[in-house]
């Protein structure tokens, strides 16, 4: 059952599959980096900067602020850091492609590649320049967390909990199947060659003495007949 499971989840790919896997990768962090910008500049464009705006009462709320730190407002004086931290990310995500097998590694590598890309882009364009510009945020739910964030820490933040996910089932990123537990050695078969001879001799020697017993009886049976 858990063999089955494992399998819908994160199959071994046939050829090709690498390059399949990167294009759906690429397709997941366009969609996600293009939602992130288009939000940003939507809010940029039609909302008040530092004023509340209820959506669902205290569930939702539209919050617009320029953020220089790191993701859901934090770090705000170490803008250029989180800069340089985010191409190395892009970096290393470009990298891991090549040896990129795993449907769910895929979509991990996605959405982290999309969230970094969003914030990376308004730290490189975005005032007061670059590259120290501050991310537009935005989404507000007092009754989760209280910090303020955007569609790129969403993503950031779903690609985290998936790592966690994956790390825990241990799937490889090449997809190949997972590592299993070693199972009870089983008997070495010279060993079990050597069992099985010494029974065989075990047999044929109480055979014989058998057989060497029944001739004694006889013979002493026909010594006793011949002195009637």
């Amino acid at each position: 059952m858990s063999d089955s499971i494992e399998a819908k989840a994160d199959s071994t790919l046939k050829p090709g599959g690498h390059r399949a896997q990167a294009l759906a990768l690429l397709s997941i962090a366009v969609v996600v980096y293009v939602l992130d910008q288009l939000t940003k500049n939507w809010v940029v464009a039609h909302l008040p900067e530092g004023r509340v705006v209820p959506v669902m009462g205290d569930v939702l709320q539209w919050f617009f602020v320029r953020n220089p730190g790191a993701a859901f407002s934090m770090a705000s004086g170490a803008t250029w850091l989180f800069t340089l931290l985010a191409v190395v990310v892009v970096g290393a995500i470009i990298w891991q492609i090549r040896h990129l097998g795993s449907r769910s590694w895929a979509v991990f590598f996605a959405l982290l590649l999309g969230g970094v890309l969003g914030n990376l882009t308004d730290r490189l364009t975005r005032d007061p320049g670059f590259p120290v510009g501050h991310v537009i945020d935005f989404i507000s739910t007092p009754w989760l967390i209280p910090a303020i964030y955007n569609v790129a820490d969403i993503a950031i933040v779903s690609a985290m909990c998936l790592f966690v996910l994956i790390t825990l089932l241990g799937l490889p990123i090449d997809g190949s199947p997972r590592p299993r537990k070693a199972t009870a050695e089983a008997p070495d078969s010279s060993e079990v060659d050597e069992t099985s001879e010494t029974a065989e001799t075990a047999e044929t020697d109480q055979a014989v003495e058998a057989a060497e017993a029944a001739e004694v009886a006889e013979n002493e049976a026909s010594s006793d007949e011949g002195r009637e």
